[in-house]
């Protein structure tokens, strides 16, 4: 009994000496550390590194741009039942400890000396806190008292919401998702509240271990770590033995979510990254900045839908051009082969709407194929094998193919996308080699509406609708003939449709411009000379204009003079614009005739909900004394319900300039609208809306189609072409190949927009004339028209329009290029 005492006695003195050796152990490592701690002051100010968010002017997502996908949320918003998950699987004693759990240090320290290394850091979720935001990962000594100084002096600053609210915005869960509200959109693709018990369980057993628990890599280990959280929870009381029962028998239903956009609207995206990169440098990614575009969300989906139809219309009237690639394939696949060729055709992988497939079998009607994920399926006859032709060349295709066998053969790699037909199925296809671009603007402020630069972002981000410089060809014409109009010309004026040659012997060269259809018509009145794009008049006029004239007038569209070119090609469109340019241009036919600017960023909102950048565009207020066009006024709201919306009350804005005077802009406005009534824009008539104009352009080659055009206050442009300048098709015009697509979109865009036409100036008149001479009609004469004129320089009794000097017999020089 001694030898017991005395043994005892020896135990409690070693133990109060090993109490007192912590004591001065800890009391040194907080001498030590305690002045090098961070000020906690700062959790209270912490900024989380938040991506940059881009959303159309209705509030639909477009991009996202970041590395760590985070969406905070408060603490208000999160379910008890997932806080319950994450304190069964961290921390269950949270709510009575003071930011350290002994019991779990010494558990850590005991498998230290067991096992020889660290197994666990008995950490809590107020330390977690403290390493995640002030501290790094490393597995020292040194840090871990620093946890525990941190921890200590949290919980004394804050609450217990509060460090749950900074450890659940700050944890990282594997797939670059950090916080919660991030983990349920990457891993189930909807907000924390949406989730079920078992899911809440799989998103809290994953701080132990992203990567080792990660669902989408690694299920089986996932579905333990979840089923051990349940067992916890079960044992703690948060849930009933019914939820456990339930919860055990949910299957893994993780998967591996992108960032879940409303819209596609990829070119406008990058647009938006370019531009906060300037403003912001790295930190735009990173500073949880709002970007709120002027891009509207329909309008945008009618665009991308229009220019995609636009592209494969034309790309089907050209033929097959077969296979991408070809593979040799054994007669008999074996399991091992179908999942070699799978995995391949996986790397080839999907590009929008087309899939990669491998032609497994030809029957006379049929093929089978294999695409990624081995799914083996059989295109039939019926399912647009039998109306498909070959390509031959940009003017020829072959017959309508009578068997499979004439299209594909064994081993061959070929696209396929399901139909758009109820029942679905797949059918052959190919990638466009094609391109397009669509931009859409607010004709009274230059608000983009929606822009495409390209039928497919991930085949190519090249935006053709502000980096590609095309030959707008005819679409150029109605800036040369508008300054024609503004400069003694009228709509009646009559020029000759007919051959001309220029001859240099300094250039050492002959120019025999020509009209499309390589016919004359001998003299025509300007109007129709425009509304059916005659070459040789344009050039004729410009000749009569001058080209340093014309150049001067057209700069006031917008274009840089600069840039123009200093001869006769020009009234052709011989020089290179991009869509953007284009269509900025034709927004003064639109408006009637006031200049304004692009713009797709509305208003720019930081982390805190404050807007720091707001647009201030140029708007056009037709009731507004222009003698200070840039000046800053007061109107009255009322007076601008066309312009604005607002609260009633006084509105300060900036008006857009008059460019054009308002006799000339209703002219050239009515010229457009023939060219949809009766000239090469006719197809635009399905759209029955009487305001509709526009202009065709189609290049030499021809290589750019072209339509620009707009009706309801909505002005669009429209470009096709090879990326290479290949030919299109010798029958294809901007009628053909950009028109369907501006007429797609237009149908739509101008739903609930009521036609809108220029108000006819008092100074305008209209008057009878003879159709052929553009003189004043005779009384009674049976073909005799209307046309407009301004006032002074309309046709009298006494007085008929002389002939122009550049009828078929004149001999004055010709201007050469």
């Amino acid at each position: 009994m001694p030898s017991t005492t005395r043994y005892f006695r020896i135990f409690i003195g070693l133990a109060a000496l090993a109490c007192c050796g912590a004591l001065m152990v800890f009391a040194t490592a907080f001498l030590y550390i305690s002045p090098k701690l961070p000020s906690i002051e700062a959790l209270k100010d912490t900024q989380l590194q938040t991506p940059l968010r881009i959303y159309s002017a209705d509030g639909k997502l477009l991009g996202e741009f970041g590395e760590k996908r985070r969406s905070p949320i408060s603490i208000q918003e999160v379910p008890e039942l997932f806080i319950d998950a994450f304190l069964a699987a961290e921390d269950d004693h949270f709510y009575t400890h003071h930011g350290v759990d002994i019991s779990g240090l010494l558990r850590a320290a005991s498998q230290l000396v067991t096992s020889g290394s660290i197994q666990s850091g008995g950490s809590t979720i107020t330390m977690q806190v403290a390493k995640n935001y002030f501290l790094t990962q490393e597995r020292t000594f040194t840090r871990k008292f620093t946890e525990i100084f941190l921890a200590i002096e949290i919980e004394r600053a804050l609450s217990k919401g509060d460090i749950l609210e900074l450890y659940l915005n700050k944890i990282f869960l594997g797939n670059h998702a950090y916080g919660i509200e991030a983990a349920a959109q990457v891993y189930y693709g909807k907000p924390i509240r949406e989730l079920n018990l078992a899911q809440m369980a799989m998103i809290a057993g994953l701080p132990k271990a992203p990567s080792a628990y990660n669902p989408v890599a690694n299920p089986s280990r996932a579905r333990v770590r979840r089923n051990w959280i349940l067992g916890r929870m079960l044992s703690l009381g948060y849930i009933s033995d019914a939820d456990y029962q339930a919860a055990m028998l949910e299957p893994i239903s993780a998967k591996a979510y992108g960032t879940q956009l409303d819209v596609d609207a990829p070119y406008v995206s990058e647009m938006v990254r370019l531009d906060m990169l300037a403003r912001f440098g790295r930190n735009a990614y990173e500073d949880g900045y709002t970007v709120i575009t002027t891009v509207k969300a329909d309008l945008q989906e009618v665009a991308n839908k229009a220019l995609l139809d636009g592209v494969m219309e034309y790309d089907t009237r050209h033929g097959y051009r077969g296979a991408e690639r070809h593979w040799t394939i054994p007669a008999e696949l074996s399991p091992e082969d179908r999942q070699d060729f799978s995995q391949k055709l996986e790397e080839i992988g999907r590009i929008g709407i087309w899939h990669p497939a491998l032609v497994l079998n030809v029957k006379e009607k049929s093929i089978t194929i294999l695409l990624a994920g081995e799914l083996q399926t059989t295109l039939e006859w019926e399912h647009g094998l039998a109306k498909t032709v070959r390509y031959i060349s940009e003017d020829r295709v072959s017959y309508a193919a009578e068997t499979a066998s004439e299209l594909v053969k064994t081993g061959d790699v070929i696209r396929v996308k399901m139909s758009d037909t109820t029942p679905r199925h797949w059918e052959l296809s190919q990638l466009p080699k094609v391109q397009s671009a669509l931009v859409s603007l607010d004709a009274d402020s230059g608000a983009i509406l929606s822009l495409v630069g390209g039928y497919n972002y991930q085949k190519s981000a090249f935006n053709r609708v502000t980096q590609a410089t095309r030959q707008p060809g005819s679409n150029f014409k109605p800036f040369i003939y508008t300054a024609a109009l503004d400069n003694g010309f009228t709509p009646a004026t009559i020029i000759n449709d007919a051959p001309i040659v220029f001859d240099s012997d300094a250039q050492g060269n002959t120019w025999r411009p020509s009209n499309d259809n390589g016919r004359f018509n001998g003299p025509m009145r300007l109007r129709k000379a425009l509304y059916l794009s005659r070459n040789l008049v344009s050039i004729r006029v410009l000749r009569e204009l001058g080209i340093s004239k014309a150049i001067n007038y057209v700069g006031r569209f917008g274009f840089d003079p600069t840039t123009l070119p200093h001869d006769l090609s020009l009234a052709l469109g011989s020089h290179s614009l991009t869509p953007l340019d284009i269509v900025t241009g034709y927004a003064v036919f639109a408006n009637g005739g006031y200049k304004i600017s692009p713009y797709f960023i509305d208003r720019i909102i930081d982390r805190d909900g404050n807007t720091i950048y707001r647009a201030d565009p140029e708007i056009v207020c037709r009731q507004c004394d222009d003698e200070d066009d840039n000046a800053v006024k007061n109107i009255e709201a009322d007076t601008l319900d066309d312009i604005i919306s607002g609260d009633s009350g006084a509105l300060q804005s900036r008006f857009a300039k008059r460019v054009l005077d308002e006799e000339v802009a209703f002219l050239i406005d009515s010229i457009l609208k023939d060219v949809v009534t009766r000239g090469t824009g006719r197809k635009a008539l399905v759209l029955e809306r009487s305001d509709a104009a526009g202009k065709t352009g189609t290049t030499n080659g021809p290589t750019d189609a072209w339509f620009s055009g707009y009706s309801g206050g909505i002005v669009t442009s429209t470009w096709a072409g090879f990326d290479q300048n290949l030919n299109l098709g010798r029958r294809e015009y901007g009628g053909s190949v950009a028109l369907p697509i501006w007429i797609d979109y237009m149908r739509e865009a101008v739903k609930g927009h009521p036609e809108r036409h220029l108000k006819q100036p008092d100074s305008v008149i209209s008057v009878r004339i003879d159709p052929d001479t553009g003189s004043l009609a005779h009384p009674g004469q049976a073909n005799a028209i209307f046309e407009y004129f301004r006032a002074d320089s309309a046709p009298t009794e006494d007085f008929d329009q002389p002939a122009s000097p550049y009828g078929p017999n004149s001999d004055d020089p010709i201007e050469i290029f």
